[in-house]
Order: C-alpha cells, then structure tokens, then sequence
C-alpha cells in the first residue's frame, strides 16, 4: 500500500512527464521576443517573422526523395539534408532557422511524410547601429547576450509552446492522431529612457568628431540631472545589429563593450567639479580649515608635496593665473589650486565626498558589467595622492560615474539611480513593471550646488569653456585633457579630451560628458570636447524647441 500511494500520488507528476514524452514528439512554437521602444515610442528592437523546418527520421518515408525535395526548396546541401533524415538516432532534426514565409509554404502544400515547421522569429533592429551597445543584441536561440537584451531578458524572452504530436516508441505518427497545439506566451516589451532623436544627433556629432581629430575612439552619455533618466549614450567605433560579427570575437566584444558604464579613465580637470563642490560645502558649514570662496590662491606655478612636484599646464608668465579666487581657478583650470584645496580639506573629510559621490561604488544603472572604478583604500593615501586626486589624477572612474556624480553637484546635492528603462509593457499596453525615480543619497546643499553651478557657468562664459557658450541658454560646464598612462608611465603624445557641460545653469535639465580618446593634432577638451557639447546642446534645443532662459526670464 506504500508502493502503490508513493507512486500513484508523490511520483505521479514525474511519471506523466516521461509517458508524455515517450508518446508524443514537439514541435517548438517560438514565443514573439518583446519589442523595445524609445521614450517617445520609437521602436528601437522588434521582429520580422520566419520559420523553422524539422524532421523526424523515423517518421520519413523516403529519405532520398525528401532530401533532393528540401535541398532544390532550401538551397541546401543534399548530403547534409540526407545524413540527417537517416539519424535515427535523433527524434526531431532541425533543418533550417529562419526560412522566409513563401518557401515554408511550398514545403507544407507538398505534405512530404516526416517533414514539419513552426514560426521563429529573426531579430530586427530598424536604426541598424543606433545605441548598439546599450541595446545589445541575441544569441542563436533568441536569448539576450548583451545589453538591455542581456539585463531584461526575462521579460523580453517569452515563454515558448509547442505542438504535440502522437506517435508510437519510434516516432512514427499515428495514424488518425490529432496533433496538441500549447501556444507560446510572447514577451513583454520595454520602453527605454533614451531619446532616438537625441542619441542619433549625439552619434553624428561623435562620428564627425572622431574622423576630425582621427580618435582611437569617442563617447558621449546625455542624461537628465533632474533624474538621471539617460537620453543618450554612444560609444564609436560601432557595429550594426542586424549583422553581428560573431565569427570573430575579439572584435566583437571590443565593439559591443559599452564603455561609459564597464570601462574607467583617469578623468582629469573636469573632476575639479568635485573637489569644488566638496570644499564650497565645507565653507558653508563653517569647516576652518576649507579654503574660503574669495580666498586667493598664490600664483605659483608648482606644488611640493611629499617631495612630488605637481605642476600647472600654463607657464604662468606675463601673470597668467596670479592671484586666483576658486571661480578664477575653475576657469583656468589651474591644478595647483586644487593641490590646496584637497590638502586642506584633509584626507577624511574629502573621502566622505567621495563616497557621497559614489566614487568606488555602482551607480546602480538597470545595466550589467558596471565596473566600481578605482579609488585608494583611504588607509593607504598618501598627501601627494591626495593632491593629485584633488585634479583627477590617481583615481580612475567611468564615464557614467563622472557624469552622475556631476550632475549631483549641480542639481541641488541629489544623487540618484540613474535608469534605461522606464516601464515594461504588454502588447495591450498594460504595464507590468514600471521604474520610479530613485534618490540614492545627498552630495553637498543646495546652496553649494547654486555656487557651484553659477562658477561652472563663468567657466563657459569667460573661461576654458567658451566653444560650449550658446548665447541665451546658461551653458555651464568644465574641460579636461588627461595623459594617459601605460605600463605605470606616461605615454608621450596620447591624451583623452574631454568636456562635462549641461544647460539650463540655474535648473540643469541636459548634461553631457563629451570624450575624445587620443585626438591627433589638438588635444585640448577646450578645443576638441566643448565644440561637440555645444553641437549636441543646439541640436537639443532645435529637437525640442527650447526657447531661450534669458528672454522668458528666470
């Protein structure tokens, strides 16, 4: 009586499944994967139907005859299409993915015995090499392998059904048997944060741009500060989606790398943004030893620290950069400055900003492979680590942590999540998932924040800045060129330029991180990087008919 109940009632699931599968044999029916659409509904990712072709071997009468049928209807090789309807080995064979609607069609009027199809689906990306990398794009079997496809995938993906069929223990159908359709469940689809309008101006002027300045690479991240919904992120070189390299994969992992988020740089002065915002909020707590706004930095060209000399990339002659205040040294760029700002400020105190700042963590964008960037354990900083960081040297960080952590500077101190994806949605609209602004924590006041901002305005106005200026539209920003570094030493010649810049100033609503990887012949980010933000921030303006701040008022 215990034998008969384990099996009747604890086994019995199990035991249906493997009669089931001794009886029948599936067909897959391929569930539709989810669409992905831009914020204003612009399909970025979808499908185009096709269909798969199977046999069964057992079930084949007439492996010759039906071998030359599919290879003249498939353009396939005979001896392969034969070698595969005599393995018997095999219950069902795959044929051929993704064969257009018309040859199915005169495969199924034929009614060869053994022969069976069902609807699979290619992977259609409409823009072709737009956005690539945030994107990603699928594997053979339809699964996501990178990028909102990869991260997403779960809802994207589906569930797939089948078709049923009767047969007996060696495949062969029986007769008179009616075959058992399970529809598939389609994907849910996503709608992303990203403008196609922006990020497609964005590639255009990053393309220009890298073919001007003949650069190993470029990248730009747009964002909203006011959420840290990202508008735009590109990555050049690219590829097109609808013709992945996957035969070579050195090549095609370098290019669907999405560099702002997996990759770090030494960022140079336009982390001086940081160092501002940290020691304009200790003055307004009343910290004696932050160095006051109008304190007036002296007007050597060096600082000694730790028997290390750190110098400014002005010669200082003819009384260049004497007697600065912090907006003075913002507009010059001047990196002695920060040396004394870093140094004051202290190692403790400055560490809690960068942390505040999310520098050594996740920004905790909706995106896999988020690298933590690279900062030193505070025990082990030394003074002369310290001033360096002080300009963006001696600390590492990605694209999309620098422009995050920007962006909390000047937004009045808030830092949130930044996101891909707003909502996931059914085919009937209905909405599924649906993500919310996220605050993470704060960063400085927003008292520091407006002083801040209004000195980061001075910069595009009057300063390092001025390619980025747009008359009426309170442009505010900072340049930066880095050396960059290999195998521990400086690599003569090779530079990253770069240009972190948003507009309104006084209610900051775009925010772009313009960078040039290795630019030949000028390698300054007042030179190369600003003329690219202004570019991408007049196209803005002309997509979404911004009128300008200073003639409606403030």
């Amino acid at each position: 009586m215990g034998r008969f109940f384990y099996i009747q009632v604890i086994w019995k699931d199990e035991l249906n499944y493997l009669a089931l599968d001794q009886w029948t044999r599936e067909i897959p029916v391929v569930a539709e994967r989810g669409k992905i659409f831009d914020r204003n509904g612009e399909l970025l990712a979808g499908n185009s139907t096709a269909y798969s072709v199977y046999a069964r071997a057992n079930a084949v009468k007439d492996a010759e005859y039906t071998a030359q049928f599919l290879t003249a209807a498939l353009g396939l090789t005979y001896e392969d299409v034969y070698a595969k309807l005599t393995d018997k080995k095999k219950s069902e064979i795959t044929i051929v993915k993704s064969a257009e609607k018309s040859l199915v069609e005169k495969i199924a009027g034929a009614n060869v015995a053994g022969i069976y199809y069902a609807r699979d689906n290619v992977r259609l990306y409409p823009y072709g090499d737009l956005a690539c990398q945030v994107l990603g794009f699928t594997s053979y079997d339809k699964s996501g392998t990178t990028g909102i496809e990869q991260y997403y995938n779960k809802y994207l993906a589906g569930e797939n059904g089948e078709v049923l069929f009767e047969t007996d223990l060696v495949g062969v159908d029986i007769e008179g048997s009616v075959a058992k359709y399970m529809p598939a469940k389609d994907g849910l689809s996503a709608r992303l944060t990203l403008d196609y309008r922006i990020q497609a101006l964005a590639e255009e002027v990053m393309k220009r741009a890298m073919e001007t300045s003949k650069a190993k690479g470029v990248q730009c991240v747009i964002l909203d500060p006011s959420d840290f919904e990202i508008l735009a992120m590109v990555n050049l070189p690219s590829y097109d989606l609808n013709d992945v390299p996957r035969n070579d994969l050195e090549t095609l992992n370098a290019l669907s790398r999405n560099s702002l988020v997996c990759d770090i740089y030494e960022p140079g002065s336009t982390f001086k943004i940081i160092t501002a915002a940290a020691n304009i909020e200790e003055g307004l707590r009343g910290n004696p030893s932050a160095l006051a706004q109008n304190h007036i930095y002296p007007s050597a060209r060096t600082r000694t620290v730790d028997g290390t000399t750190i110098k400014c990339w002005s010669d200082h002659a003819n009384g260049k950069h004497s007697n600065q205040t912090l907006a003075e040294a913002l507009n010059n760029s001047c990196n002695p400055c920060f040396v004394d700002i870093a140094l004051s400020l202290g190692k403790e105190t400055f560490y809690d900003y960068l942390q505040a700042f999310r520098f050594g963590n996740t920004t905790g964008i909706d995106f896999a492979g988020e690298t933590i960037g690279m900062l030193l354990p505070e025990s082990t900083v030394r003074d002369c680590d310290l001033a360096r960081i002080g300009f963006g040297q001696t600390i590492a960080v990605s694209p999309l942590q620098l422009a995050c952590a920007a962006a909390a500077a000047v937004n009045g101190g808030y830092y949130y999540a930044p996101r891909l994806v707003t909502e996931i949605f059914a085919e009937d609209g209905s909405v599924r998932e649906r993500t919310q602004k996220s605050l993470v924590g704060r960063t400085v006041s927003e008292d520091a924040s407006r002083i801040l901002s209004e000195m980061l305005e001075g910069v595009v106005r009057d300063g390092s800045g001025k390619k980025a200026y747009i008359e009426g539209y309170r442009v505010a920003g900072k340049t930066g060129t880095a050396q960059k570094y290999e195998n521990g030493h400086i690599a003569q010649g090779k530079y990253v330029s770069s240009f972190l810049g948003y507009f309104p100033a006084h209610d900051p609503r775009y925010l772009a991180l313009v960078i040039i990887d290795e630019p030949q012949g000028q390698y300054y980010g007042s030179t190369v990087a600003a003329p690219c933000a202004e570019e991408i921030f007049r196209g803005i303006i002309d997509v979404n008919q911004i009128k300008p701040y200073t003639a409606i008022g403030e």
